[in-house]
């Protein structure tokens, strides 16, 4: 992509550097309000009391609840401004990192999350003590990890048009990408993600005497194995797409035949015709399989979260500026399957999602433990890391607001 050549120009350059220099006292307190909330993590849609910690970690802003338990608070001149978004939400993981600051509870920031708190309260605080151009939304939102999403709720609430946001900025702890490296990239960075329940319905009977029944299960099994073969058969080879199997479930004795039997999945996709073609197809596959063998098939499929797809122009004007403070920006921009409700944000204002690495050197093949395992745990460094992302991010993004 080629750069835009003004840029950095002086005043954004003035600006980045005030708040780089106004972040640098907040780490150490970044570090310790990490470890207070790694600590203590809520799973999702029972946040309160995480978001009640970071409220008394930022007592002179006025919060704004918003998704039930999550909030926002607002640095900055009136008129438009820039959000970044924060997830509050840990994970139903037992932790296996053996810090002394482990999860005192049975759920786990196995996604760091706790991380992501701590960079944007750094910078809130940073931000207090600048002259804004535009106004900086902080937005702790609940429930990312679950359906539905605390990121829709958001949007339909209203608060970020009444706030004139004009841009909606994340960051995200990325153990696939090199440690230190930042990747941005412009388009599909994460896929949409999809569920389905299939149901296929027989009738029951004595294993003995099959003939008399209508056994569902080797209906179900077809349609599993005819799942596999769905991405590889009807999807552009050049096109990412993912349909995974995560439950099956039939029966309830060795000696009968069932009624009934499901199996629910995900469908992932990074086109938008290829998920329109995969939720057809699918529900054709099962309905058309099933009446085959005499059987029934009821297909529901639940649609999630969207593409995230940044935006051009704020991977232009970030860029640079992520480079001018030292943070080496991915030639490669990470790209995966995974979803995030941030997508969501896109319905409203232009989005950037930054993936801040913490993996193993670029080249060696070589990555920590991923995201939601019990023992990943981002060193304290990506809080700095992440927290300079972010003020580029907000400089960059406040060039185009006004």
């Amino acid at each position: 992509m080629a750069p835009v050549t003004t840029w950095p120009n002086a005043e954004a350059e003035r600006l980045l550097a005030d708040l780089v220099t106004h972040l640098g006292p907040q780490f150490p307190h970044a570090q310790a309000l990490r470890r207070e909330l790694h600590r203590h993590p809520d799973l999702s849609g029972a946040e309160r009391p995480t978001a009640e910690r970071l409220r008394h970690a930022l007592p002179t802003l006025k919060p704004h609840r918003v998704a039930d338990t999550g909030f926002l608070v607002r640095v900055g001149p009136p008129g438009p401004s820039i959000a970044l978004r924060a997830e509050l939400d840990g994970l139903p993981v037992a932790e296996r990192t053996g810090v002394e600051w482990a999860s005192a509870n049975d759920a786990m920031h196995a996604c760091g999350h706790d991380v992501h708190m701590a960079a944007l309260w750094a910078l809130l605080q940073a931000a207090r003590h600048v002259e804004l151009p535009v106004g900086l939304v902080g937005l702790f939102q609940p429930r990312e990890e679950i359906q539905p999403c605390g990121a829709e709720d958001v949007v339909t609430s209203g608060l970020l048009a009444e706030q004139e946001v004009r841009a909606v900025i994340g960051g995200h702890v990325q153990p696939r990408v090199p440690a230190g490296v930042v990747s941005t990239g412009v388009g599909a960075v994460n896929a949409a993600a999809d569920q389905f329940d299939i149901t296929v319905h027989g009738q029951p009977g004595h294993s003995a005497y099959p003939h008399v029944a209508l056994d569902p299960i080797p209906a179900l099994a077809a349609i599993v194995l005819g799942l596999q073969e769905l991405v590889g058969r009807t999807i552009d080879p050049i096109h990412p797409a993912v349909i995974t199997v995560g439950r099956i479930h039939a029966g309830t004795a060795h000696n009968i035949i069932p009624e009934s039997g499901s199996v629910q999945g995900v469908i992932r996709t990074m086109n938008e015709a290829d998920r329109t073609h995969l939720h057809a197809a699918i529900r054709r596959l099962a309905e058309h399989t099933a009446a085959a063998r005499g059987a029934r098939a009821e297909v529901d499929i639940i649609v999630g979260d969207p593409m995230l797809n940044n935006d051009r122009r704020l991977v232009q004007f970030v860029d640079p500026l992520l480079t001018h403070l030292g943070l080496p920006v991915a030639h490669e921009p990470f790209r995966s399957c995974g979803a995030d409700d941030f997508s969501h944000y896109s319905r409203i204002a232009p989005i950037l999602m930054m993936f801040v690495g913490t993996g193993g050197p670029a080249g060696s093949g070589r990555h920590r433990v991923g995201l939601h395992h019990p023992t990943f745990l981002p060193p304290e460094e990506s809080i700095r890391q992440l927290a300079l992302a972010l003020a580029a991010a907000y400089v960059g993004a406040a060039q185009l607001a006004r």
